[in-house]
């Protein structure tokens, strides 16, 4: 009898083990890690980090998800994403219409707008009704790149990271750049002897998680992770830990 209950208890505790596995579901999720701070490499320890990862993992607990990120630059990303290569993305990545016909989108998560930054000494531009006849640096398949490449008379010099495209403004070998309000209001922290904005937002973007287009089941499962994660003050705390500064 005893050697029964055994046998019954093993098998038990087995099913229970399969059960758990069974429910765990990896998914590949893309992800730029050129972003900061919403996603990038962590100098001293080599890892993916950011507000994005932090917000993608909040979810994949609630939602019994295992992530497994690739990074990749945005460009390479969204082609990715059009062609079903990964499960899911988040990079910061703005819900667009052009968008939309190739990938699904969960629900938006962060409010963003497009900005024009200039080396300090700038005076002659003011905002992006000034940058005829200018060279701006964009991030290649961003949508501030697509809003350069419609300016008149601008040419938009393409990045594959928005430090390079930083690093050449301040070295004088652009006019301007345009990015992400949050972005670029933390590079004006970080060099605020070199940097400024000039003018108002001019667009108004949401971010919101990419999902592969046939997998409208994992777009359910992100969506319930990300509403749990905002009903629970979760979201809020992530601003404040990865943005209020």
């Amino acid at each position: 009898m005893k050697r029964y209950s055994l046998f019954l208890l093993i098998t038990l505790l087995a099913l229970s083990l399969l059960s758990i596995s069974c429910q765990t579901q990896t998914i590949t999720v893309a992800t730029n890690a050129t972003y900061p701070p919403f996603n990038y490499i962590d100098a001293q320890t080599g890892r993916i980090i950011g507000f994005d990862i932090n917000l993608m993992n909040l979810i994949a607990d609630e939602e019994g998800l295992n992530v497994a990120y690739v990074k990749v630059d945005l460009d390479p990303l969204l082609q990715g994403m059009a062609e079903g290569k990964y499960d899911a993305a988040i990079s910061a990545l703005s819900i667009t219409p052009e968008r939309q016909k190739y990938m699904l989108f969960s629900e938006p998560y962060f409010v963003s707008g497009q900005v024009v930054m200039v080396f300090i000494e700038n005076n002659t531009i003011t905002g992006k009704d000034s940058l005829g006849g200018k060279v701006v640096g964009v991030e290649t398949g961003s949508t501030g790149a697509a809003a350069v490449n419609q300016m008149s008379g601008v040419t938009a010099k393409h990045y594959t990271d928005m430090a390079t495209a930083f690093d050449d403004l301040m070295n004088d070998k652009i006019d301007a750049v345009v990015s992400d309000d949050t972005i670029a209001s933390l590079y004006l922290r970080n060099y605020p002897q070199s940097l400024k904005m000039v003018g108002a937002p001019f667009s108004q973007e949401e971010y919101a998680i990419a999902v592969n287009k046939n997998k409208p089941e994992l777009l359910e499962k992100i969506n319930a992770g990300l509403s749990a994660v905002k009903s629970q003050g979760q979201l809020e705390q992530l601003n404040q830990k990865w943005l209020a500064q």
